[in-house]
């Protein structure tokens, strides 16, 4: 395969990256003003389980425990999560929704998938099908660092 649709596609999934960063930062403030992008991907997890273990969060979001951690603090020093003993584990904790936290979560995801409709109305059904289908493949693609990754650049002064 040539390098154009490869180079084509990393263009393209650098923008979605951008406007998915966006959606996220949005959906976040509409929830709670004071979450950020990474705080939704974390109710994303929460939402489509009762209850997860701190250790499946970790993998899931693919974070640092400390950082998890830090997160889980915030969303339930806000009302919208809680802990609970791992009743299969008395050592470790899981995390679920508070029933607010999934309320607001749910009403926040039902506008957004509107606005989705909205934007998607004139696109094919089976269209919005097979892209679901191939990006699903696409995030099925594990990838690690390749033999031929770019060195590491120097610290820059700017921020």
């Amino acid at each position: 395969m040539g390098d154009e649709p490869i180079a084509d596609l990393e263009n393209e999934l650098a923008d979605l990256w951008r406007q998915g960063r966006d959606r996220a930062r949005r959906r976040a403030r509409a929830i709670e003003p004071r979450l950020d992008p990474t705080h939704y991907l974390l109710l994303t997890v929460l939402a489509r389980h009762e209850s997860v273990p701190m250790s499946e969060l970790v993998t899931e979001l693919g974070l640092d425990k400390s950082t998890v951690t830090r997160q889980v603090d915030t969303i339930v020093r806000m009302g919208l999560a809680e802990r609970h003993p791992d009743p299969r584990d008395a050592r470790a904790r899981v995390v679920s929704l508070t029933p607010a936290g999934r309320h607001k979560f749910e009403t926040v995801i039902a506008t957004f998938v509107q606005e989705w409709r909205d934007q998607l109305a004139q696109w094919d059904p089976d269209d919005i099908r097979t892209l679901t289908r191939l990006l699903r493949r696409l995030s099925a693609v594990r990838t690690s660092e390749p033999a031929h990754a770019a060195p590491d650049l120097p610290d820059s002064d700017e921020s």
